[in-house]
């Protein structure tokens, strides 16, 4: 990118955050409700509030359902969005628009294909749901501050917001891009080792050490352990290293060394 563009950039980006900045109350709010067991430094939740401020210019978000949205919920929702992409910056998401979000769990039919090549409609019940270059939808309940659906370590704004990342190749299948100097194969070889250990233990009835869920293909795995390693760092770290460790290399950031700094060990 030329550098006169670069620095066009910057300046439209300063000048919006001059005038749209979410106010400070509510950021505290937000702060207060979302973000204290993350450990942000004063920096990052600077840096963080920038971010979601912009993020919240550039894209649209629709109520569904009935739901009318605040600026609360607008702004925990571009908060925990842009928490994955703190080191990364906002045109991880570009390509598109809307955000849509509905009270509670919603309803997708799909045609799903049986074995013999029939086609039948199949009905789920979700909590969110990502969609290429399209929408992505979420159910206010199940993303409310505190709200974890799925058990310790859910979260579905992360979840849903991790596939957008892993979109940004085509087709959601748990490789995103890769910065340079990450190893593609290094990647591949530790993600598949684990989702194939996590397909076994689950074949065999096993207590799994990640949610279950991320056995349905490699793009949940993906998402399933990007919440664990914002949501529970110490856990991931301590059954698989290889993978905490590409995941860090990917967002560019490690909680768990927060925690240490801050003396907590969240497991």
């Amino acid at each position: 990118m030329p550098m006169w563009l670069k620095r066009l950039q910057r300046w439209r980006r300063q000048r919006q955050l001059r005038h749209k900045r979410i106010p400070i109350v509510l950021w505290e709010r937000v702060v207060r409700d979302v973000l204290g067991h993350y450990r942000l430094d004063h920096h990052e939740l600077h840096r963080l509030r920038e971010l979601a401020s912009l993020f919240l210019l550039r894209k649209a978000f629709t109520g569904a359902g009935g739901l009318e949205l605040n600026a609360y919920m607008r702004t925990v929702i571009a908060t925990e969005a842009c928490l994955l992409i703190l080191n990364l910056d906002l045109d991880w998401y570009d390509g598109w628009l809307e955000i849509i979000v509905y009270p509670d769990s919603f309803v997708v039919a799909r045609d799903v294909q049986d074995d013999i090549g029939l086609i039948h409609e199949q009905r789920a019940v979700l909590g969110g749901e990502a969609w290429g270059r399209g929408p992505l939808i979420l159910a206010w309940g199940d993303t409310l501050p505190g709200s974890r659906p799925h058990g310790p370590g859910s979260n579905v704004i992360l979840h849903e917001f991790a596939h957008k990342l892993d979109m940004l190749n085509g087709a959601a299948n748990g490789m995103p891009p890769l910065h340079a100097g990450m190893d593609r194969h290094a990647w591949t070889h530790v993600f598949t080792r684990a989702y194939s250990e996590l397909q076994t233990q689950l074949m065999r009835h096993h207590y799994t050490r990640i949610d279950p869920y991320g056995a349905e293909n490699p793009a949940e795995f993906f998402a399933v352990v990007s919440e664990e390693f914002f949501e529970l760092p110490a856990r991931l770290h301590t059954w698989y290293p290889e993978l905490y460790t590409q995941l860090s290399l990917f967002y560019r950031q490690d909680p768990l060394q927060r925690l240490a700094s801050s003396g907590q060990d969240r497991n």
